[in-house]
């Protein structure tokens, strides 16, 4: 059983043997989103389940960050994993493809366990998802550690597809191009399970993953299979680029579907 060093929070913990082991919630310090406007970047990749019930509070801290960060280079993707499906309550938002993400970071962090709700920082450090005072403190510090990687997008919905065009400066071998598309919020009314006769509210949360290297000139093209109910309005497209020997996330980009207009970093 992995140790957690701040056992006030709460989390729920999948052994070898898929059984489930939860802490108790006794809250969080509360702080202001970091207000550094430096030459980072801070990606926050949330595991979380709606058949958890210690992940309720990480969303809504999730959504709570998502709310502070426009106009800053922080960028939110929440993945539902698909191993607590089997425990009463089966999660629409879930993919057998964000638990092998997820199974990728404890490779790279070697850890043998997952558990949700997990973040991890820019690939590079993780956190109970309700650590807020942890995670604000990770944000803070990303914010200040420049960049030496940078990432233009641009997308093109045409059809069921996503046209993508990628230019990543100073990308080295070794190095991938991690396509996410995103919607932005939901709701959903849980009938079973851990968190039965609630209604959660999800942010930022991932319909689609690619996962592929980048070209040896670090520009190319990418096709993307968009999920059902796309639009441009109330979705988003998130480009990483991710070191594959740590899992450490090099450089980041957000392409702004309705007007075609490209954010960077």
């Amino acid at each position: 059983m992995k140790t957690i060093k701040n056992l006030g929070l709460s989390a729920c913990f999948m052994t070898i043997l898929g059984l489930a082991a939860c802490g108790q919630d006794k809250g969080s310090a509360k702080k202001d989103t970091a207000k550094i406007s430096g030459n980072g970047f801070a990606v926050l990749e949330l595991f979380t389940s709606e058949g958890c019930s210690s992940c309720p509070p990480a969303d809504e801290l999730l959504a709570k960050i998502q709310k502070e960060a426009q106009g800053k280079d922080i960028y939110v993707l929440a993945y539902h994993v698909d191993y607590w499906d089997r425990l009463g309550w089966k999660d629409i938002f879930s993919s057998a493809n964000y638990s092998k993400r997820q199974q990728q970071y404890g490779s790279w962090f070697n850890s043998s366990q997952i558990y949700t709700p997990q973040l991890i920082v820019n690939g590079k450090a993780e956190f109970v998802g309700s650590d807020e005072a942890a995670i604000r403190n990770a944000i803070s510090n990303q914010l200040t550690t420049k960049a030496n990687i940078s990432l233009v997008l641009h997308a093109q919905p045409d059809g069921g597809k996503l046209k993508v065009h990628y230019q990543a400066s100073n990308a080295v071998k070794g190095n991938n191009l991690l396509i996410a598309v995103v919607q932005k919020n939901a709701q959903t009314k849980v009938e079973r399970g851990e968190n039965a006769g609630n209604t959660l509210s999800h942010v930022q949360i991932v319909r689609q993953i690619q996962n592929e290297p980048l070209s040896s000139t670090g520009e190319g093209n990418s096709i993307v299979e968009l999920p059902k109910g796309f639009d441009t309005q109330t979705w988003e497209v998130i480009g990483l680029i991710q070191d594959q020997s740590n899992g450490e996330i090099l450089g980041v980009a957000k392409a702004d579907l309705g007007v075609g207009a490209i954010a960077k970093k």
